[in-house]
C-alpha cells in the first residue's frame, strides 16, 4: 500500500513542480528580447515616397486613380492655386488695366487724320466676322467661368452667399466645359484663315521700332503695314499659340486620366491657368484698341468694311494691293490719298 501511495504522488509532484517552474519562467521570458524585431526591415513611408514618388494602394473602385494615398506634387499644386496663382492672375489684370488707363490718359484716343472719304473698302468677309465673334464671345464666357474658379470664393462668396455661388458655380462649370469646343473650333478656323497674312514681313523692324506711332502724340507717325500691322500680328500669334496651349491642356481635363497619371493632370492645370491669365490680359488690351483707343476701328470687325482713309493711315500697304486688285475704283482710291 505504501508503495502504491507513493507511486501515485511522484508523478504529481512532478507535474506540480513543473507547473511552478513555468510560472515562474514566464515573466522572465515575457520580458527578454527575442532577437528580431518583425518591423525591423519594413520599408517606412518616407522611402517609398524617396524611391516611388508617390503611395498608392489597391483599390476595388473603377477609379483607379482613387488609390493614390499620398504624392508630394500636390502640395506643389496645391500651394500654386491657392497661392501664387490669384497673385498672378490678380497682377496681370489689374495691371493691364492700369497702364491702358495710364496710356489713354497720356495719348488719348487715337484719331484719323484726314476726313472721311465716303468710299468704303471690305476688310473682313462675313465669314471672318463670325469667326471673330463666335470666338470672342467663347472667350468671355471662357475667361469669366474660369476666374471664378481662382476668384471666386473670395471675391464673389461674400458677396452673395454660399448656396448661390455653389448654383453659380456648377451652371459655370457646364458653359466653361460646353463652350470650350467652340472656342476651339474658332482658334482652329482663324489659324486656317489668317495665318498667311500674319507672316513676318519686312515692315515689322520699323512698325516695333516706332511703336506703331502710338505714343507720338502728334498722331503723325503712321509706318506702312500690310492688311495686319505688327501688333495685331503679336496679338494674332497670342490668341493662336495661347488658345492651342488651352485647348490641349483643357482637352486632358476635360477627359481626366484618360492621357496621363495624376502628375500629367497637374501639370495641365499649371498650364491651363498660367495660360489663360495670360491670354485675358492680352484680350484686355486687344479690345481696349479695337473700341475706346482708335476711331474707326471698331467698324472693320462691325461691318465688315472701314473707310479708305481710316485704311490708308494704318494699313498703306493693304490699300496699295486692294486699288491694284481692283477692290478700290481708281479715282476714289485718288481722291482718298490726295
Amino acid at each position: 500500500m505504501p508503495d502504491n501511495r507513493l507511486g501515485r504522488l511522484i508523478p504529481q509532484a512532478i507535474a506540480a513542480f513543473m507547473a511552478l517552474t513555468l510560472l515562474v519562467a514566464a515573466p522572465v521570458y515575457a520580458q527578454t528580447p527575442s532577437g528580431s524585431n518583425p518591423t525591423a526591415q519594413a520599408v517606412s513611408e518616407q522611402q517609398l515616397l524617396d524611391e516611388l514618388q508617390k503611395i498608392e494602394g489597391r483599390v476595388t473602385l473603377p477609379n483607379t486613380a482613387a488609390g493614390l494615398l499620398e504624392q508630394p506634387q500636390g502640395r506643389d499644386y496645391r500651394g500654386f492655386h491657392e497661392g501664387w496663382l490669384p497673385w498672378i492672375g490678380g497682377i496681370a489684370i489689374t495691371g493691364i488695366l492700369l497702364l491702358l488707363a495710364l496710356f489713354y490718359f497720356y495719348r488719348g484716343r487715337i484719331r484719323t487724320l484726314a476726313p472721311e472719304s465716303n468710299v468704303r473698302i471690305l476688310r473682313f468677309n462675313a465669314l471672318e466676322r463670325l469667326t471673330h465673334w463666335m470666338t470672342a464671345t467663347a472667350f468671355i464666357i471662357l475667361a469669366v467661368t474660369g476666374l471664378n474658379f481662382i476668384f471666386g470664393k473670395r471675391l464673389l462668396m461674400p458677396l452673395i452667399g454660399a448656396d448661390a455661388f455653389s448654383t453659380w458655380s456648377i451652371w459655370a462649370k457646364y458653359a466653361h466645359d460646353f463652350v470650350s469646343w467652340a472656342f476651339m473650333l474658332g482658334i482652329l478656323v482663324m489659324l486656317v484663315t489668317w495665318i498667311w497674312d500674319n507672316l513676318p514681313d519686312r515692315h515689322d523692324a520699323h512698325w516695333l521700332k516706332v511703336g506703331g506711332g502710338f505714343f507720338d502724340k502728334t498722331n503723325r507717325t503712321h509706318p506702312p503695314a500690310g492688311r495686319f500691322n505688327t501688333g495685331q500680328k503679336l496679338i494674332f500669334w497670342a490668341v493662336v499659340l495661347g488658345g492651342i496651349a488651352l485647348s490641349v491642356s483643357g482637352i486632358f481635363m476635360l477627359f481626366p486620366f484618360a492621357f496621363t497619371d495624376i502628375n500629367g493632370m497637374q501639370t495641365a492645370q499649371y498650364i491651363h491657368a498660367t495660360v489663360g491669365i495670360i491670354l485675358i490680359a492680352v484680350i484686355i488690351a486687344h479690345i481696349y484698341i479695337g473700341t475706346l483707343g482708335m476711331e474707326g476701328a471698331y467698324e472693320a470687325m462691325g461691318s465688315g468694311t472701314v473707310d479708305v482713309n481710316w485704311a490708308k493711315q494704318h494699313h498703306s500697304l493693304w490699300v496699295e494691293r486692294q486699288a491694284a486688285k481692283g477692290a478700290i475704283p481708281p479715282r476714289s482710291a485718288a481722291e482718298a490719298a490726295e
